[in-house]
Parts: structure tokens; C-alpha cells; sequence
């Protein structure tokens, strides 16, 4: 664990990946949705929703120290299956297709390789879909696994030396994360 020294000098990127409008393929969102909902963030924290922007994506990776992807990954295991994954040679990985956002994912993680733009340490968080099809609702394999996701997450970040702080009961100023688009430009 760090001290808390280096604390500051971290810059931690929560990407959350995924489409509502097809059930399952929203679980990166709705991971994010419980995260941002439950904790505060702190400033070398930030959560961006991603959704299926592509190498839109590229400049939110930029000095980052880490980058916590979460997504809906397709592994062969039994719906709801929650999977961490370190990402050491990320185009190596994305040869098999385990995301639905694999072609636009794999992409920018290898053009973030070739421009020397990957971070450091970089970890996949996703859960097995039971369904891909057209709609706003999860299975209830993965909607039960959401939970289970959002702790591996915060457990994650508290490894890295990020002690996420609880909301309060009647804390109802969840933020909303931003879009990618938030991310700086690139240039």
C-alpha cells in the first residue's frame, strides 16, 4: 500500500463501458451508477461514463497511474460471473473477444501502446452476460452481481491506497459521472 505521501501523486480513471439500451451490455454503467451512488470520490478519482465512445476514449488515458475498466465481458462462465483481470499487454488480450466493446476497446488500448499513452497498471472489472438483446433492464444474474462488483472495485482503489468514504443516509447528491467527453481533447 502506498503512504500517504504518494497518495497525490496517483490519478486513478474509473472508465465504466456499456450500452443501457441493451440490457446486460449496461452493466459497466450501472456498476458506476452504485459506485457514484454509495462513496464519495475523492479528487485523484475520477469516473467517466464511457459507453461505447471508442477511441473517443483515448485522452481520458493520458497520465493516468491507473485505469479501472468495467464492463460486461464475455468469458464462457455462468451469468452473473464477476471477473478481474490484469491487463499486461492489453492487445494481446483483446485477440479473444471477451467484451461486446472489444473492436473499440482493443483499439484505443493499442493505439494508447503506440503513442506510450498506457497507463501503468490497468485492470478489467466485468461481469458475465445472460442477455445482449434490446432493453433497459439487467438479468437478474447480473443485476444481483452488481453489488458484488462495486465492492471488488472499492476494494481495488483501497489496495491502490484510495479509502473511498460512505454517503451518508440521507445523502442525496449522488453527482452524475461525467461523459467522455469530459475528458480532455487530444493534441
Amino acid at each position: 500500500m502506498p503512504s500517504s505521501g504518494q497518495a497525490s501523486e496517483l490519478s486513478i480513471l474509473v472508465l465504466a463501458i456499456g450500452n443501457i439500451l441493451l440490457s446486460d451490455e449496461g452493466a459497466g454503467i450501472r456498476t458506476m451508477e452504485r459506485l457514484q451512488a454509495r462513496y464519495h470520490l475523492p479528487p485523484e478519482v475520477e469516473a467517466v461514463d464511457g459507453g461505447t465512445m471508442g477511441l473517443a476514449l483515448l485522452p481520458c488515458l493520458k497520465g493516468r497511474s491507473h485505469v479501472l475498466l468495467i464492463d460486461a465481458v464475455k468469458s464462457g462462465k455462468e451469468p452473473g460471473t464477476v471477473s478481474r483481470i490484469e491487463l499486461t499487454n492489453p492487445p494481446a488480450f483483446f485477440r479473444t473477444r471477451i467484451s461486446p466493446h472489444q473492436i473499440g476497446l482493443s483499439d484505443v488500448l493499442a493505439v494508447a501502446a503506440m503513442t506510450d499513452g498506457l497507463p501503468p497498471h490497468l485492470l478489467l472489472f466485468g461481469i458475465e452476460p445472460a442477455r445482449l438483446d434490446p432493453g433497459l433492464d439487467l438479468s437478474p444474474e447480473v443485476a444481483a452481481a452488481i453489488d458484488t462488483l462495486t465492492k471488488l472495485v472499492v476494494q481495488e482503489l483501497a489496495g491502490i491506497g484510495i479509502a473511498l468514504q460512505p454517503r451518508e443516509a440521507g445523502d442525496s447528491g449522488r453527482p452524475a459521472f461525467p461523459a467522455a467527453k469530459s475528458c480532455p481533447p487530444v493534441g
